[in-house]
C-alpha cells in the first residue's frame, strides 16, 4: 500500500525551464491551483524561459540559479515542502562529446539537492531515466522492471546512474524522504530541437531532409510528456518512500516506422530521409514494465494513440516557429560537424 497521502503546497521544481520539466510546471498550474512551484533553473541552451513565461505570477516563480549552488538552496529550500528535481543534462550525443557538464549537473547537482533536502527536512522525488539499465536485444521479450540491473553504457546514462544511487544512500543513511522514479523516451511540446522527434519535424519544415542513425532500428518506449507529469505527480503525492517506480506507456517503436510516422502525416513520403552513420554505443532498445505504478497507485496514461500524439506535436512546432527557429541553425552545425 502507498503511504498516507502527501499534499504539497509550495514545491521547487529544477529544471522546469527544459522540456520536460516546464511540461510538468504546466500539469501542476493546470491540474492543482491550490499548489506553488518555485522553478529553479540555470537556463543552460536547453533551458527556455518562454516555457513557462505565459503562467509566470502568484502561483508560479522562476528564480535563476544553479542547483551546485549551495548557498542559494540555503536560501530557496527553507519554507517549500518538496523539490522535484529533473534538472539534469540529457543528451547522450553532448555527453560523448564532454562528459564533464553531465558529471557536475547530474552528480554534484543531485547531492546538493540531496543536502539541502536532508537539512531542512524535505520531501524530494529524482526523476531519472530507463538507460540506467543500459539496453535490451531487439528478439528479448524481457522489459526493464524495478528489479533489473544498473547497465548504463553511455556518459549520460552512468551520471544518471550515479544520482540514483545516491538518492537511495540518502534515504537508508541520513532519513531522507524520497521517491525515484525511470520514465522513458518523452515526446510533446517545448522539447530542444537537438532530440529525435523535434528535429525530424523541424527538418521537414525547414524542407531539409531529415536524418536517419545507422539502421533505424533502434527501440525506444516513447511516453508523451503530460502523461509522464501525471505519473511523476502521482508517485510524488501517492509513492511509497524509498521506493522506485518506471514509468511507461507501452509505446515500443523503432527509430525507423517513428521517422515515417512523422513523414507520412506532414504529407511526405515515408522514404524521403537520408541515412547517417551510428551514435558510438547506440542503445539498441528500451522497453518499460510500468506494472508496479499502474498496480500500487493506480496510474493510467491518457495519450495511447501515438499517431494523434505526433500529429499534436507536429503542430505545436509548425505552431511556435519562433520558439525554435533560433536553435535550429546552430543545432544544425554542430550535427554537420559530427557527421550526423
Amino acid at each position: 500500500m502507498a503511504e498516507d497521502f502527501f499534499s504539497p503546497r509550495n514545491i521547487i521544481v529544477t529544471g522546469g525551464c527544459g522540456f520536460i520539466g516546464s511540461n510538468f510546471v504546466h500539469y501542476v498550474y493546470d491540474n492543482h491551483p491550490d499548489v506553488h512551484v518555485t522553478v529553479l533553473d540555470a537556463l543552460t541552451y536547453a533551458g527556455n524561459l518562454e516555457n513557462i513565461r505565459g503562467i509566470l505570477g502568484d502561483r508560479v516563480e522562476f528564480v535563476h540559479g544553479d542547483i551546485c549552488d549551495a548557498e542559494l538552496l540555503d536560501r530557496l529550500v527553507p519554507g517549500h515542502d518538496a523539490i522535484v528535481h529533473y534538472a539534469a543534462e540529457s543528451h547522450n550525443d553532448n555527453s560523448i562529446a564532454n562528459p564533464e557538464p553531465f558529471l557536475r549537473t547530474n552528480v554534484e547537482g543531485t547531492y546538493r539537492l540531496l543536502e539541502a533536502a536532508r537539512k531542512y527536512g524535505v520531501r524530494y522525488h529524482h526523476v531519472s531515466t530507463d538507460e540506467v539499465y543500459g539496453d535490451l536485444a531487439l528478439d528479448d521479450p524481457a522489459r526493464f522492471t524495478e528489479e533489473t540491473p544498473y547497465r548504463p553504457s553511455s556518459p549520460y546514462s552512468s551520471t544518471k546512474a550515479s544520482s540514483d544511487l545516491l538518492v537511495r544512500a540518502w534515504h537508508r543513511t541520513f532519513g531522507v524522504r524520497m521517491t525515484i522514479s525511470n520514465c522513458s523516451n518523452n515526446y510533446g511540446p517545448f522539447q530542444h530541437v537537438e532530440k529525435f522527434i523535434p528535429r525530424q519535424i523541424t527538418n521537414i519544415l525547414e524542407g531539409q531532409r531529415p536524418k536517419l542513425y545507422g539502421d533505424g532500428l533502434n527501440v525506444r518506449d516513447w511516453i508523451h510528456t503530460e502523461d509522464h507529469s501525471s505519473a511523476v505527480w502521482t508517485i510524488l503525492t501517492r509513492g511509497r518512500l524509498g521506493e522506485t517506480y518506471l514509468i511507461g506507456a507501452d509505446g515500443e517503436r523503432n527509430n525507423l516506422t517513428v521517422l515515417r510516422d512523422i513523414l507520412t502525416v506532414m504529407g511526405r513520403d515515408p522514404d524521403d530521409f537520408d541515412w547517417v552513420k551510428d551514435r558510438p554505443g547506440h542503445d539498441r532498445r528500451y522497453a518499460i514494465d510500468a506494472t508496479k505504478l499502474r498496480r500500487e497507485l493506480g496510474w493510467t496514461p491518457s495519450h495511447t494513440d501515438f499517431q494523434a500524439g505526433i500529429r499534436g506535436t507536429i503542430d505545436w512546432y509548425v505552431n511556435n516557429r519562433a520558439w525554435w527557429e533560433p536553435a535550429k541553425a546552430a543545432t544544425e552545425a554542430k550535427y554537420k560537424r559530427q557527421g550526423q
